[in-house]
């Protein structure tokens, strides 16, 4: 029934296979792939026709992990897997990106990858094994797909490569790297790196691109015995509007792309493309005409850039390779925030705020592998103004959330641990103008921004975008690239670090790969840029602050017996509501005793903080403490001196002078100094009020050759009052 056909390597010590032919039979194609026991189904189906009038291509790459994987019920009310998690999302642009550059040009048939997580076994990430059962169910599938790629992980543990390291092994690493490619180049980097030197990262790039070819070798088996009848897909014929566009509008696209204002430029283009469209459409043409006049006019855009950066080594705007853009960097613009910086590279600019908080603002983030807690969140959001242009608002979508994580990626290296700054943390980019490399000015900004609310990072850190122009042999590498540059270029190339080393690189390619020698002169040039970047960032500011901002909450962090917790927390958090109730201050207990107390105020602290110690500690002997009388008795008062602690002033400790009557002294409700002046042998608090000034609370010193003040240890007499023979009284 089942023409299954199964091939099996040893890969990075652990089992790797790719199965199809037994599930998903009516996809285009269907391919298992399990590493370990981490399994992942993907599929592939394209669409028959193209649809009229469609001028890109619309490829779709869905990444989903579902909870059964390991062993686990959704949470919520409806117990079903709902939208995309960030990590869904991420990965899901993971795989997109390398794969996208591989179609042939000119293929617009709607297609679709979906990879399913079906088994987890919580040691591979699921990423890398959904990233290479891609490549293999494309190459099987007979669509015009210029595979097979491979890809890896690779960790830096203990100074030496790993080759897909386990999940716990990451919390080791100094480099969490993922690359993706063919059998001779690279096409996608993503990494976060712990202030890695440049030749480092290169080097990490060319093991991983070693370490993948078994597996590319392994799908090419796999296609040998499976794969299906290559489409016959011919790109449409644009030779009959080649020359004519040339000769109508490449002065007009030369004078544009001459012209550094962007808005201008745009214009100018904008003039030229109607001016096609005008001479050349005819009035009856239908979708697909305009789509192909327009690729043609695209074509002539790009050989126009290109060709002059490639001739001249000079760029749009007038720079030469090199030149970063002028840079122009403010800190507390905002008055209100925690801290918040305006940085502007050229036409790009990003607002950037931190806001501190306290550990109840920390995010639960619910993934396969179990709940965990993040307490550094990065948020970046791109409105349509911010290239002059109306869209939509709403949620973010796979671009903001991964313009974010990149930009994250390069900041959390930097970031003070839990124990030397008790804060969450949350930035958020405000992106307000953009061309080019937006995600790497929020890198710039968010620096900035951290510092400003008096965040100890470990040192600045900035980043700054590569492109690349390759035509033939010839190659031009591209310093903080502009948008235009990306859009017609060959590469993205983004990295991030500060004066030590690197810290984030994502690489996207949009040709079949780069090789080693491109990439270490990217990585070089952009060192250069980096530092130059860091110069002007440290004009505003070159380090945190040392205050926190005026606005910011303040926190004091202590350490509590854990068996005092329960007694902290009170039944059903009865005692901590009245604790947060009367002090004003946020209080938080974590399971090792770890009380985190926040406020703006001070007095706020202070107060939580002493009724916390007031139930955790034990009262000392010799000390004096603030109370409250409770009850009077014949005898004495009692005062509740120390939380709940109450303890007796005998009648001869009440004051100087044995009073007749304990109301003459004091009464119910009086706030009194005391000194706790021990325990008798039966535990009970032996007080005293006399030997402390009640005005100022120090204690009054005994004058020379004077014997210690005493509380007698005997039960007081019946006649007067004891404990028993006053109740036997009132009994009557």
């Amino acid at each position: 029934m089942f023409d299954k056909q199964r091939v099996e390597i040893e890969w990075a010590g652990r089992k790797l296979s790719f199965e199809t032919g037994r599930m998903a039979r009516q996809a285009d194609a269907a391919v298992l792939a399990q590493y370990g026991d981490t399994s992942v189904l993907a599929t592939v189906v394209a669409a028959k026709s193209v649809r009229a009038g469609i001028d890109f291509f619309p490829l779709t790459v869905n990444y989903q992990e579902k909870t059964y994987a390991a062993g686990k019920i959704p949470g919520g009310f409806f117990k079903r897997e709902g939208r995309p998690s960030e990590k869904e999302t991420l990965t899901s642009r993971l795989i997109d990106r390398p794969i996208r550059p591989l179609f042939v040009e000119g293929f617009k048939h709607e297609t679709q990858v979906v990879l399913t997580v079906l088994s987890h076994d919580m040691e591979n990430d699921p990423d890398i094994v959904a990233l290479v059962a891609a490549s293999a169910a494309l190459t099987l599938s007979g669509l015009p797909f210029l595979g097979p790629i491979g890809a890896a992980r690779v960790g830096v543990i203990d100074g030496q490569f790993v080759l897909n390291p386990m999940i716990d092994e990451m919390a080791k690493s100094d480099l969490d790297l993922v690359i993706a490619g063919t059998g001779d180049a690279v096409m996608m980097v993503e990494s976060e790196a712990k202030e890695l030197p440049e030749k480092q990262m290169l080097e990490a790039v060319m093991f991983g691109h070693r370490g993948f070819q078994p597996v590319i070798n392994a799908i090419i088996k796999l296609a040998e015995k499976a794969a299906k009848e290559p489409w016959n897909f011919q790109p449409p014929d644009t030779s009959k509007y080649k020359d004519k566009v040339r000769e109508l509008v490449e002065a007009d696209l030369r004078k544009a792309f001459a012209t550094p204002e962007k808005q201008k430029r745009h214009e100018l283009v904008d003039a030229a493309s109607a001016k096609v469209k005008k001479e050349l459409l005819p009035a009856d043409a239908d979708a697909n005409e305009q789509v192909l006049l327009a690729s043609v006019f695209k074509g002539l855009e790009s050989d126009v850039v290109r060709g002059d950066i490639i001739k001249t080594q000079k760029r749009i705007d007038g720079r030469d390779l090199k030149t970063v853009r002028p840079i122009v960097s403010d800190v507390h613009v905002l008055p209100r925030t925690h801290g918040s910086a305006l940085f502007t590279r050229g036409e790009t600019q990003a607002i950037v705020v931190a806001t501190l908080g306290t550990g109840d603002d920390e995010q639960f983030i619910d993934a396969l592998e179990g709940t965990r807690k993040e307490r550094f969140m990065l948020h970046y959001n791109f409105p349509p103004y911010s290239v002059g242009e109306t869209g939509r608002m709403g949620s973010p979508g796979r671009r903001e959330i991964g313009h974010g994580k990149l930009a994250w990626r390069a900041v959390h290296p930097l970031m003070p641990s839990a124990e030397e700054f008790p804060y969450t943390v949350r930035l958020v980019s405000e992106i307000t103008e953009s061309n080019g490399s937006s995600s790497m000015a929020t890198v710039c900004g968010s620096s900035l921004a951290l510092m400003d609310a008096g965040v100890p990072l470990k040192r600045p850190v900035a980043g700054i975008a590569m492109g690349l122009i390759k035509e033939g042999n010839g190659f031009a590498v591209l310093s903080d690239i502009l948008g235009d540059e990306d859009h017609l270029g060959d590469m993205d190339f983004k990295v991030a670090g500060t004066e030590k080393g690197v810290t984030a690189l994502q690489m996207d390619i949009k040709i079949t790969g780069i090789t080693e020698e491109i990439m270490r002169i990217a990585l070089e040039q952009a060192y250069a840029g980096r530092m130059h970047i860091l110069g002007e960032m440290n004009k505003a500011l070159s380090g945190a602050r040392t205050e926190l901002g005026e606005h910011a909450p303040r926190i004091e962090t202590i350490k509590i017996p854990v068996d005092k917790i329960r007694e902290v927390i009170g039944s059903g958090g009865s005692v901590i509501r009245d604790i947060v109730a009367t002090s004003g201050a946020k209080v938080d207990i974590e399971d090792d005793g770890t009380v985190q107390v926040a406020a703006s105020k001070r007095e706020s602290i202070e107060a939580a903080l002493a009724r916390i110690r007031a139930i955790t500690s034990e009262p000392e002997v010799g000390t004096i403490y603030k109370g409250k009388v409770v009850k009077i008795m014949e005898f004495g008062a009692f005062v509740n001196f120390f939380g709940k602690q109450d303890g007796l002033v005998h009648v001869s400790q009440l004051a100087q002078g044995r009073p007749e009557r304990v109301e003459d002294v004091v009464k119910e409700g009086q706030e009194v100094y005391v000194k706790l002046l021990g325990f008798d042998d039966r535990g009970k608090v032996r007080l005293s009020m006399k030997i402390v000034d009640q005005a100022t609370g120090q204690e009054i010193p005994r004058a020379e050759g004077e014997p210690e003040e005493v509380f007698e240890s005997r039960p007081p007499r019946r006649d007067r009052g004891g404990d028993r023979g006053g109740r036997e009284r009132r009994r009557g």
